[in-house]
């Protein structure tokens, strides 16, 4: 590549959520290889590694029209342009304004997951009929399935880039129970505040660190917001609450001798990738899941932790007991989980890019 490359994020704003460990791991992957990172006003004064050069575009409020902006621009250029967390509404907006048909090896979408309807359905055989060049790049083989079918022809799958495992050597014994990334309903956290009110009643001493951060946006939806509030009720000395998004260093560090809760809408992660998922296991943290979801079916062949088919305060609370009473075994089986995603995951969008 003899352009900068174009990298657009646009909810990437702080460390909340998976985007700068993303961005920074394609940056990585590319060897210092210039790139323009068009990403949330708050991303400023963020460092991705050398080469990348952060312009801080988005604003919350003008967010739609600013991609459409954007893209009208980027999409007449030289350079490729990469969404690295790409949403439906992006692939209509750069079927909206390209030029034409796109050139091969000019976009790339990076589809973490996708809620598919009938609705949608159409409209991705829509758009793959007007735009056959366009880069699919997808975190699982349903959702490849899925693009295949709807006419794309140039779709790969492209394992979520997951971090290091620790090297760290030597035993670690139990610390704490651990709710970690932002508080949402779809991710458990009322299941959680419910464990906390089961510990306190009990009179247990299992300490629990529980992040209470909101989303990207500063956004809490209703029902965690009225969650907060009850577990900020909640008289549990073992309680520790973590109000403010950690910086990486200090996210990683929570995962240490810790069993990191993870009771997800089944609905809603029965096909999703978590970012936490992988970055527990990296630090040889066990997992308690909700059973079918994509959590689960990495754990299980590892027995990195316990995956529950209805999640509530009693069925995490029965997990968590087990997985204390073996938790060398299970951390270990966390790190074998880890390792046996080793490896160079932008793999299929490099190639691409460079041939």
């Amino acid at each position: 590549m003899s352009v900068p490359l174009q990298v657009v994020e646009p909810t990437l704003e702080d460390y909340s959520g998976h985007c700068h460990a993303l961005v920074s791991s394609l940056a990585r992957a590319a060897g210092g290889h210039r790139i323009d990172l068009w990403s949330g006003e708050g991303s400023a004064p963020m460092a991705f590694g050398p080469g990348v050069t952060v312009h801080a575009w988005f604003h919350r409020r003008h967010r739609q029209s600013q991609m459409l902006r954007l893209m009208h621009r980027l999409l007449r250029g030289p350079s490729p342009v990469v969404l690295t967390t790409a949403r439906m509404r992006d692939l209509a907006v750069i079927a909206l304004v390209a030029p034409g048909r796109l050139p091969a090896g000019h976009v790339f979408l990076y589809f973490h997951w996708l809620r598919v309807t009938p609705l949608k359905r159409r409209a991705l055989r829509f758009i793959a009929a007007r735009q056959p060049e366009i880069v699919i790049l997808c975190t699982t083989e349903r959702l490849l399935e899925v693009f295949l079918g709807c006419g794309f022809h140039h779709v790969a799958l492209l394992q979520y880039p997951a971090p290091e495992p620790s090297r760290a050597e030597g035993p670690v014994q139990f610390r704490r129970l651990l709710y970690a990334g932002a508080a949402r309903s779809d991710k458990g956290f009322g299941i959680v505040v419910d464990l906390v009110e089961l510990l306190a009643a009990r009179n247990a001493d299992i300490p629990i660190a529980v992040q209470i951060t909101p989303d990207h946006y500063a956004k809490y939806d209703g029902a965690t917001r009225e969650d907060i509030v009850r577990l900020e009720a909640i008289r549990y000395a073992p309680l520790t609450l973590i109000r403010e998004t950690p910086s990486p260093a200090e996210y990683a560090a929570n995962f240490a001798g810790s069993i990191c809760l993870q009771p997800y809408d089944l609905a809603e992660f029965r096909d999703r990738v978590s970012g936490v998922t992988l970055d527990a296991l990296a630090h040889g943290c066990p997992i308690v899941a909700t059973a079918g979801t994509w959590t689960a079916a990495l754990i299980a062949p590892f027995d990195a932790g316990i995956a529950v088919s209805d999640p509530d305060a009693e069925s995490l609370h029965a997990a968590v007991a087990k997985l204390r009473a073996d938790y060398p075994r299970y951390r270990n089986g966390a790190l074998a989980a880890a390792y046996a995603r080793e490896g160079e995951p932008w793999a299929p969008l490099l190639e691409r890019l460079r041939s």
